[in-house]
């Protein structure tokens, strides 16, 4: 069977982090969202009404869970509580963004892992498969003991630079831990890759930056899965310069741009940062310098290979 054609009937649902994508993902597998409404109390309590029976379908709820994260994952819990107790036949997860992934291991003593509680609170809440794209870490999957497909942003974002036609590229790696990424990005592009050596802690600004490889003359592409405050790809690509990059792009999966993001990419040599669009950028935080590509192609293939009982493993090199 076709994954243009459905096996039988399913219905996909759009929580509030990221109603455009979920409209975009259901569009391209042919139907509608599903009917829902989300109402918030003066005491800041959330309450989900569900306007349509999901009696024995199968059932998709798509919502990142970013800022603010903590409303858009209590969203995610109370709809899937409803769905459970509304005779769902399964229900089915699309997590673009999963937020919490970068607590995924315990650094010092008495910290939580909290990146694992969250994926037992959207077990126990009823969730029969999580879809996500680029978890911050791979090994997410296993917090998991319900199936987990995880798909890759890299082709969506190396397919738009192959097409821009940049000359002398070498992809970057911000940090030794990115190398696999920036691996597998300029492997698409047909690139070398370098590496920036980052002495001293990730979340000060002006730690020790140094250079691995030649980017001299060159133009270099910055390569993260999220991108934050925006501190370490700016900080980066100052320094690609200021070691005789010719130009400097970045790009990343997730486009977080907390706190001043918006101004570190500005003030920084960065002429363009390509992101997806996993989560929404706010009007005060968009620039001229963002372009964002759309990852609901490869969701809404994912979902119906998913609902068909196709493989989803041709997706993961899409």
């Amino acid at each position: 069977m076709s994954t243009n054609e459905l096996k039988d009937e399913m219905k996909v649902f759009s929580l509030s982090s990221n109603r455009s994508l979920a409209s975009e993902i259901a569009n391209h597998i042919g139907g509608e969202l599903g009917k829902c409404s989300i109402k918030t109390f003066s005491d800041g309590e959330i309450q989900i009404n569900i306007e349509e029976s999901v009696r024995g379908y199968d059932t998709y709820i798509i919502q990142s869970t970013d800022d603010p994260s903590d409303q858009h994952i209590m969203e995610l819990l109370i709809m899937l509580d409803a769905f459970k107790r509304a005779s769902a036949k399964t229900v089915n997860v699309v997590i673009p963004y999963y937020g919490y992934a970068r607590q995924d291991r315990k650094t010092k003593s008495r910290e939580p892992i909290t990146a694992k509680l969250i994926a037992d609170l959207i077990e126990k809440a009823g969730a029969s498969r999580v879809i996500s794209m680029d978890l911050h870490a791979t090994q997410t999957q296993g917090f998991f003991n319900i199936p987990v497909d995880h798909l890759n942003g890299i082709p969506i974002l190396a397919s738009y630079f192959s097409d821009k036609k940049l000359e002398d590229v070498v992809v970057v790696a911000p940090d030794h831990g990115s190398v696999k990424r920036a691996r597998q990005f300029a492997d698409r592009i047909h690139a070398p890759i370098a590496i920036l050596d980052r002495r001293g802690p990730r979340d000060v600004e002006h730690s020790e930056l140094s250079v691995v490889g030649d980017i001299k003359n060159k133009t270099a592409i910055l390569i993260d899965d999220i991108i934050d405050t925006g501190r370490r790809v700016s900080t980066g690509a100052a320094a690609l310069v200021a070691n005789g990059a010719k130009d400097v792009y970045a790009t990343c999966t997730h486009p977080v741009l907390s706190g001043i993001a918006t101004e570190n990419i500005m003030r920084s040599p960065i002429k363009e940062l390509v992101v997806t669009n996993t989560i929404v950028i706010p009007e005060d935080k968009w620039t001229d310098k963002i372009t964002q590509l759309s990852t609901a192609p490869l969701f809404s293939d994912a979902i119906k290979r998913v609902h068909n009982e196709e493989p989803v493993s041709p997706l993961f090199n899409y």
